[in-house]
């Protein structure tokens, strides 16, 4: 079985090997499906790991495969506990390698900067994280705070743990961004009082709430920009 395991990419046609691939036409010319099938290494005796991989992104899609746990993922057949490990740990390299910030502090100019800035780390989660952009009088960035992680709809967030950061970090300003679980960018009722609330208190403070942007699966809405502040 080990023996046969080993030979299973060696079976596939030359055009369907992702290594020798990627070593001829570089890594930008594979497929997920190709990118995946290497961290797999190998299929079953039945399943060819270019198909195995297949299947996998079908079932779970790219943002799942973010989301599974190691146990999860190796109930599946022709995955083990090692395969799963490797997959989860090569996709969470792909997610930091993402957030990585150059050098200098980004500057933030437009509601697109901020969910251009916050996208990767935030579409994928599935509880709603509420983040602070503690920002600098000329909007660079100097801090990102976590103020709260709620369930699956919803996040608590109460003034003065927004405001202590910002004070902490000697910030101007910040702009708020959460993310939507579902997907949807879309404010609700309760995201639009509880930024008008936030509001409030940040010129009680002089400290300005900028924009709120609440990030869904690729796309996200400024309250700036519906002119809800």
């Amino acid at each position: 079985m080990t023996r046969d395991k080993q030979l299973m990419m060696k079976e596939l046609p030359e055009t369907e090997r992702p290594r020798e691939k990627m070593l001829e036409k570089g890594v930008k010319a594979l497929s997920n499906a190709e990118l995946l099938a290497i961290l797999l290494r190998t299929g079953t005796k039945n399943l060819p790991v270019n198909r195995l991989a297949e299947q996998l992104i079908t079932k779970y899609e790219l943002s799942g495969l973010a989301n599974i746990s190691p146990p999860e993922l190796s109930k599946t057949t022709g995955i083990g506990l090692v395969k799963a490990v490797t997959v989860i740990a090569g996709i969470e390299l792909g997610r930091r390698l993402s957030l990585k910030e150059p050098g200098e502090r980004p500057i933030i100019r437009s509601p697109r900067d901020a969910a251009d800035l916050m996208m990767a780390e935030l579409r994928y989660e599935t509880k709603e994280h509420f983040v602070a952009l503690l920002l600098s009088t000329k909007n660079h960035v100097i801090a990102r705070a976590i103020i709260s992680v709620g369930s699956l709809n919803a996040s608590i967030v109460h003034p003065r743990e927004l405001f202590r950061e910002a004070i902490s970090y000697s910030a101007a300003a910040v702009i708020l961004v959460h993310n939507h679980p579902s997907g949807d960018p879309m404010p609700s009722q309760e995201d639009i009082s509880l930024t008008k609330q936030l509001v409030e208190a940040g010129n009680l403070l002089a400290i300005s709430v900028l924009d709120h942007v609440i990030i869904g699966d690729g796309k996200y809405v400024s309250f700036k920009e519906k002119g809800i502040i």
